[in-house]
């Protein structure tokens, strides 16, 4: 799960993590009324959306006055701003953030990861702030630390030494400041069940403090049941129908821009079902896991949103049957198929327990539905119909 930028800002402030002062806004008015109670020489209008990169896409705007925050934020609120993360179709603006501008002196960048690794916590951190990690990553490696946090130890002091002198960070107060950070980031990090915490820029003013001028928190969406919280910073508006409809099944979906469906069972074979399907050269539409232990019914919601997308020109079931049987995922589908009109081809590749049940009561429902023998052949099929359909 998600949060915008703005609610990533209210937990830093709550956890004692300086960052600039700003509220939300969700009119123009609101924002100029935002702008003369911060009273600040320079006024930056934000807009908040799930994506990064907004200020390359016209997102982010500098104002020196009232008048042009009034300007901005009437130009940024109903925009359709695409970034290289949301892709070609956008998203659109519904909220602003208005806040204080910054002295900026320096920009450094700074994350809380769960590194697979080493099966820890770690910071990263690195001098080249404002810019994709992605990007400092491939270009000049050598400016990109990491400081793993032993979950025996907590953060102790020396992992903000470490922090510091990845930073270059040389006066004594700066130093002092990043350990304080790192010690709060640490503790919201555990205590919220995040993902990810990203600072980029953490920023090192004029007035020498270090302040999170922008934030990024991900969360576990497996232990959302324990965070109601951060359940209420949901935001409807950057979901799509399908993935609004999943969560009422517990599926994990997650649309994509493709053509073709799929509805696999486990994470893994998921993604491996996507890996082949691009290198059966068609384009997958979606990311759907029903989970080890689907019924009828969640495998008949499963079908529907899938059929539920326009992009959708082919449709491909990869399931292994073992806690989940291959014939209660075919009676699903038989039955999702059948209320919803099924249109488009059907390509089914069945495995596991109960294996040639489901396939009988495939081939036996009248449906045109196109049988695979393995994965390979699932793959190709899909393409291939999907291809065919005008």
């Amino acid at each position: 799960m998600n949060i915008h930028e703005y609610q990533a800002k209210e937990l830093f402030h709550k956890a004692g993590i300086p960052a600039p002062r700003g509220h939300v806004a969700s009119t123009v008015n609101e924002a100029v009324e935002i702008a003369k109670k911060l009273n600040s020489p320079i006024t930056v209008v934000k807009a908040q959306i799930h994506a990064g990169g907004r200020g390359k896409g016209g997102g982010v705007k500098v104002a020196k006055n009232l008048d042009e925050v009034k300007l901005y934020a009437g130009n940024i609120l109903g925009m359709q701003l695409v970034t290289h993360q949301t892709g070609p179709e956008g998203k659109k603006v519904y909220k602003l953030l208005v806040e204080e501008g910054s002295n900026i002196e320096k920009e450094l960048y700074l994350s809380l990861i769960l590194d697979r690794e080493c099966s820890m916590v770690s910071f990263i951190a690195s001098t080249e702030g404002g810019m994709d990690i992605e990007e400092v990553s491939a270009k000049t490696p050598q400016k990109i630390g990491t400081v793993a946090v032993d979950p025996v130890l907590g953060f102790m002091p020396f992992h903000g030494r470490k922090l510091a002198n990845i930073l270059g960070l040389k006066d004594p107060e700066l130093r002092k400041q990043i350990t304080d950070i790192g010690a709060k980031l640490y503790k919201l990090f555990l205590q919220y069940d995040c993902s990810l915490v990203e600072i980029n820029p953490l920023i090192i003013t004029k007035e020498k403090n270090l302040m999170a001028l922008d934030g990024k928190l991900n969360f576990d969406d497996n232990a959302m049941f324990r965070q109601p919280s951060i359940m209420d910073y949901r935001d409807l508006h950057e979901e799509t129908e399908g993935e609004i409809e999943a969560s009422k099944h517990e599926l994990a979906y997650i649309s994509l821009d493709g053509e073709i469906g799929c509805m696999v069972n486990g994470a893994g074979l998921a993604m491996s079902t996507l890996d082949i399907i691009k290198m059966a050269g068609g384009s997958p539409a979606n990311f759907l896991d029903v989970g080890g232990g689907a019924d009828k019914e969640k495998v008949s919601a499963a079908f529907k949103i899938i059929l539920s997308d326009p992009k959708v020109k082919a449709i491909m079931v990869n399931i292994f049957g073992g806690i989940m049987k291959c014939d209660v995922i075919a009676d699903g589908i038989i039955a999702a198929a059948r209320e919803m009109k099924l249109q488009v081809p059907l390509v089914v590749r069945l495995e596991g327990t109960n294996v040639e049940k489901g396939k009988e009561m495939l081939s036996k429902s009248g449906l045109a539905i196109t049988p695979a023998d393995d994965l390979r052949d699932a793959a190709e099929k899909a393409v291939k119909a999907a291809k065919n359909v005008k």
